[in-house]
Parts: structure tokens; C-alpha cells; sequence
């Protein structure tokens, strides 16, 4: 271990927990304060203090909702959690089974669901709770260019004929490329060749969509998606992960999913949370709209820049790691805090910043931001 932490180091791989406050758009860190451009709080939902008084005000305080105790399947089965996936389930017309985290469902459901008779293609730059799901798997399973449907149609015409079920795994909004994938050229393509298809919308709820849902709602798609997955820790400043299916997958997965069977289930008050902000974000239009806004103005400030994307995910590739710290710390001592991206959240030869913004963000924090990337 000595030897590879010593590697990492000398290689500018090495990471390191640095202990921080974060307050509205705002991160605290040994005592200085920085704009958080690092954030998954995509509609400032933790800043808004009026929401959070609001919400603890209305709790019961006759019960006890600090912790489930046990695993769902036991008594950790709360009125709180099934409440929350009614709520979810209503708003996408299908049903919802909720998981401790976005992790645990992309870890659980494709190994729950696959066998040997079955093949998983997976976008090349899926997310890594989503690739050790795939590891899990008894199936066979192999990755195609990212957002490359003629690859992708390539492998389907080669094996649709020797397998029961074709899974094709992707996100709707990569969250180290900040690109959304051709949905309607991967539904054309399902029609055609019938796999099942796996969605996972972790960065695209909240932002995404008349009411938030994500891409397929966006697409009007979302009876098409046989597997949505979200998440509740991002854009909704809560905890947790949830998929969006019918209702004999559901029942299987609480019977099959190791990682929804097997773990205490998580806190009440979180699901009542989750369920009040969920309420909050439907609405939140506006929110949506600002975010786009400053979205266009921030990537116009970079034009000449090496810049992939186009979304509030906003990565620039930089030509190595020691590079990528550089800027990062330039960018801090200008007050912005920015995480420098590396192997192997991303491939070895691409590391990058990745800028991530939020509709918490004021008009006179972006004039401080656009100065920092000119300067």
C-alpha cells in the first residue's frame, strides 16, 4: 500500500477528504469561503432555509423517525417509505421501489434481473456504481462507444438472435461529460430490436423536463423506459435512489435485489423529506429556467477552451493531472472551489475540471466566476 500511495502522489492521483461547511451557495473550508462550483445541489434546494423550517415545523413529534433499525423486509418497512413511493410512482404512471441510494439500485437491480441467457450492453462511460452492478452480473455483458448508436446497433444486429433478453444500459445525463445520450434515436432502435432499455437519471431529475422527471419526460418517453433509476441526493438535496418500473419487476426486486434486501433501510425523516422536496421541485420552473441561463453564459466564456457537454455539467479537459491541479488551485485562490477530475473517475489521459452549477448561484457570484476564467 505504501508503495502505491507513494505512486499515486508522485503521479498527481492521490486524494485526500477535506473537512468543509457547506452553507447555501457557499462552501467553508479551513476557515475561508469559497463559491461552490462542485455541487449536485443543481436547484439550490439545500440553501433554502425557509423549506427546511418549513418541513421541520410539520413533523410529528410524537414518533420516532431517526432511524428504520432494520431492513425493509423486517420492521424497517416505515408508512414514511411507502408513502414516498406512491408519490413518485403517481408522477412517472408506473410503480417505484426505493433504495438506500442510487448506488444500491444500480448495484442490485441488472444482477437481480439477468441470467445467462441474457446480454447487457452498456454506454461506455456509465457510472461506476452502475459498471460494479454489471460485475455482479451472471450474464455476459460488454460496453459500446459512448453515444454511439451505430456501434450500439452494430452489436444488436450481431447478437439480438442469440440471446433471451437484451438489456442496453445508459445514463440520460453523464455526469463526467455533462452530454445527454440521442434518446430518440436509442428508442428507435428498441422498437426495431426490442431490448429492454435501463435509464438512469440520476443528474438529469430536477433539471430535466416540464416537471423536472428527466430526459424521457422531456421526450414524452417515459412509458417507453422499462428501468428509470433516480436519485434523491442530487438535484433534490435528500438521500437515497429509486426506480421507476412496472409492478411485477417491483415485487421481484423485493424478493431478488441483494442490495435493497439486505441493508436497514434508511431514515423515516429522510423519505418525509424526500417526499416534501420532491412536492417543492415539480414546480420549480423557474429554478429550471436560470439554470439554463447561466448554463449558456458560463460555456460562452469558455469558447476557445477544451470544453465537452451541454449541460449545467460543464467539464474542461485539461491536457494532464498536474496541469488539472494547477488550475484547480489557481481557480481557488480566485475563490472559486472547483474539484480537479481524475483517473479513474475518468479515463487516465483526460483529466479535467468539471464545473457544476447550481440556480443557487446569484448574478454577483457569476460576474466573480466569469472574471476568474478570464484572468
Amino acid at each position: 500500500m505504501r508503495e502505491e500511495l507513494q505512486e499515486l502522489k508522485k503521479n498527481g492521483l492521490a486524494r485526500n477528504l477535506t473537512p468543509s461547511c457547506y452553507c447555501a451557495n457557499e462552501i467553508l473550508i479551513g476557515g475561508k469561503s469559497y463559491i461552490n462550483l462542485s455541487s449536485n445541489d443543481y436547484l439550490g434546494i439545500s440553501s433554502r432555509l425557509d423549506w427546511q423550517k418549513e418541513f421541520l415545523d410539520g413533523l410529528a413529534r410524537e414518533e420516532f423517525l431517526m432511524g428504520a433499525t432494520s431492513s425493509r423486509l423486517l420492521t424497517g418497512n416505515s408508512w414514511c417509505k411507502e408513502e414516498l413511493e406512491t408519490f413518485i410512482g403517481i408522477q412517472y404512471g408506473k410503480e417505484c421501489l426505493v433504495y438506500n441510494s442510487g448506488y444500491h439500485a444500480n448495484l442490485g437491480v441488472l444482477p437481480a434481473l439477468t441470467n445467462k441467457e441474457d446480454l447487457v450492453l452498456a454506454d461506455k462511460l456509465v457510472h461506476a456504481s452502475i459498471i460494479d452492478g454489471l460485475r455482479l452480473c451472471g450474464c455476459k455483458w460488454m460496453r459500446y462507444r459512448h453515444n454511439d448508436s451505430n456501434h450500439l446497433e452494430r452489436l444488436l444486429k450481431e447478437y439480438h438472435s442469440l440471446y433471451e433478453n437484451i438489456y442496453v444500459v445508459t445514463e440520460s445525463l453523464f455526469s463526467m461529460d455533462g452530454d445527454f445520450v440521442d434518446l430518440e434515436r436509442l428508442l428507435l432502435l428498441k422498437n426495431k430490436y426490442s431490448f429492454k432499455l435501463y435509464l438512469d437519471e440520476a443528474h438529469a431529475i430536477g433539471v430535466v423536463g416540464n416537471h423536472g422527471l428527466g430526459l424521457a419526460e422531456e421526450k414524452g418517453a417515459l412509458s417507453e423506459v422499462d428501468y428509470l433509476v433516480g436519485t434523491l441526493s442530487k438535484a433534490l438535496a435528500s438521500e437515497g435512489g429509486f426506480i421507476i418500473t412496472d409492478l411485477e419487476t417491483k415485487e421481484w426486486l423485493i424478493n431478488k435485489s441483494r442490495s435493497f434486501i439486505f441493508t436497514t433501510a434508511g431514515a423515516p425523516v429522510s423519505s418525509l423529506w424526500s417526499q416534501f422536496v420532491f412536492k417543492k421541485m415539480l414546480k420549480m420552473k423557474e429554478e429550471r429556467l436560470y439554470l439554463r441561463k447561466i448554463t449558456e453564459d458560463f460555456r460562452s466564456w469558455l469558447p476557445n477552451k477544451n470544453v465537452v457537454g451541454e449541460s449545467q455539467i460543464i467539464p474542461l479537459i485539461m491536457r494532464n493531472n498536474n496541469k488539472c491541479l494547477s488550475y484547480s488551485d489557481k481557480l481557488r485562490h480566485a475563490g472559486l472551489w472547483v474539484s480537479p477530475i481524475r483517473y479513474p473517475s475518468v479515463p487516465l489521459c483526460q483529466p479535467r475540471i468539471r464545473f457544476s452549477l447550481t440556480a443557487a448561484l446569484k448574478p454577483h457570484q457569476m460576474q466573480k466566476i466569469h472574471e476568474a476564467l478570464l484572468d
